[in-house]
């Protein structure tokens, strides 16, 4: 076995692997260290012997590695005791088990005690098993910025006292969101990258879907859960249209629909559906705008009323300007650009996004199909300056000088 199968492994069972060793030794800190040294003499064992059961083999050494650390904590050896007699961590991992342990790392990994860009980071290492050259590659820091922001954040866990536990049933609801909102910055970051030279990181986008499968299997009655996860599918499903051979952008009216996973498609309805048993929240509502366009064979032939409306109920139930700037969009649409553009110049008075090149962006759309032209050039050159993603301003800068 080479450095592909350990990595293989590691990012399939890492969160097991360390959920098992934070339960026994009440340590999370410990727990990683420990696994990370498992997988580091890994590297170097497999290629000679492969073992029979490499999940197996590596609880089993990252276990060695957290006695030897306990050993060298006199005050510990309480826990030692446990470690060394507790039969339950020898036991092989089951490859089809998921329990609550996964489970209880996420609500670490996103505690609020966390920075934002903490509780990414660790959820993505601990969770997702991604190494910090991984996680700095995916978001564009620099490699110590990620271990830095790793380091303070399992020192705030420790500092905090934060418990191996899932939350208490009163609480779980409001710590659920902070888990979903880590899920869909990953997400978000991998379907659109915020900067850079790549329109899409799907690397950094699957791995957001494989964790909110794992949640959704988790918390199966948190219609949410599903609701983030039928968002995913149903957004990636678009991905092998997105873009075009040498990475270019196409846009949604340009793609060819027959590129789109419809795999993916079916998930999204699936998980949708379970979403909706309950009244669709935040999440879903952003998954059944997706559906709508995955269900549609042509920009034109798309049920914009429909998104419309669904754009009306996100924005009461969770209102953002973002989320007013789409469906200013989706007014343009349904409706006509005149109208459109009125809450566009309405999001600009109340100064809601300050800096974002997506509201120039779409005002010179709007402007363009207003005949307005050299004011909508203008528009989309502001958004080119204001925009950090390479191939996102280049479609800008085509749009401006396709109106000359």
């Amino acid at each position: 076995m080479g450095t592909a199968d350990v990595e293989a492994v590691w990012r399939i069972e890492s969160a097991r692997i360390v959920a098992a060793l934070t339960r026994f030794t009440g340590d999370f800190g410990l727990a990683e260290d420990a696994a990370q040294e498992a997988v580091a003499e890994a590297l170097v064992s497999w290629p000679r012997a492969s073992p029979a059961n490499p999940a197996g083999w590596l609880m089993a050494t990252a276990r060695r590695r957290a006695i030897d650390a306990i050993r060298r904590r006199a005050a510990l050896q309480d826990r030692y005791a446990l470690l060394a007699a507790d039969p339950a961590v020898d036991q092989e991992i089951d490859p089809d088990r998921i329990d609550d342990d996964v489970l209880a790392l996420m609500f670490v990994s996103c505690h609020p005690v966390l920075s934002p860009e903490a509780r990414v980071a660790l959820t993505l290492r601990v969770v997702g098993g991604l190494s910090s050259e991984e996680i700095a590659r995916a978001f564009l820091v620099p490699v110590p910025t990620v271990q830095a922001r790793i380091t303070r954040g399992k020192k705030t866990i420790a500092a905090a006292g934060v418990p191996f536990e899932l939350p208490p049933a009163a609480e779980r609801g409001e710590r659920l969101g902070g888990v979903l909102s880590v899920l869909y910055v990953i997400f978000t970051e991998g379907s659109t990258a915020t900067s850079g030279d790549r329109l899409l990181r799907p690397d950094v986008a699957y791995e957001a879907i494989r964790l909110a499968r794992t949640l959704a299997a988790l918390q199966p009655d948190e219609p949410e859960a599903h609701g983030l996860l039928a968002l995913c599918e149903l957004t990636a499903a678009r991905f092998p249209a997105r873009t075009g051979p040498d990475g270019t952008p196409i846009l949604l009216e340009d793609q060819d629909r027959r590129l789109w996973d419809f795999s993916a498609i079916r998930r999204g309805l699936a998980a949708l559906a379970r979403a909706s048993a309950r009244g669709l929240g935040p999440y879903g509502l952003q998954a059944a705008i997706a559906a709508a366009h995955a269900s549609a064979p042509s920009v034109e032939a798309t049920d914009w009323d429909r998104i419309v409306l669904l754009y009306e109920a996100l924005g009461r139930v969770a209102p953002s300007p973002v989320v007013e700037l789409n469906r200013a969009v989706a007014v343009a649409m349904a409706s006509g650009p005149a109208q459109a553009l009125a809450i566009v110049d309405e999001l600009i008075a109340s100064d809601r996004l300050p800096g974002s090149h997506l509201v120039p962006a779409v005002r010179g759309e709007l402007l363009a199909r207003l005949g307005r032209r050299p004011e909508a050039r203008a528009e989309l050159e502001l958004a080119a300056r204001l925009c950090a993603n390479q191939r996102e301003r280049s479609v800008l800068l085509r749009k401006a000088a396709a109106l000359d």
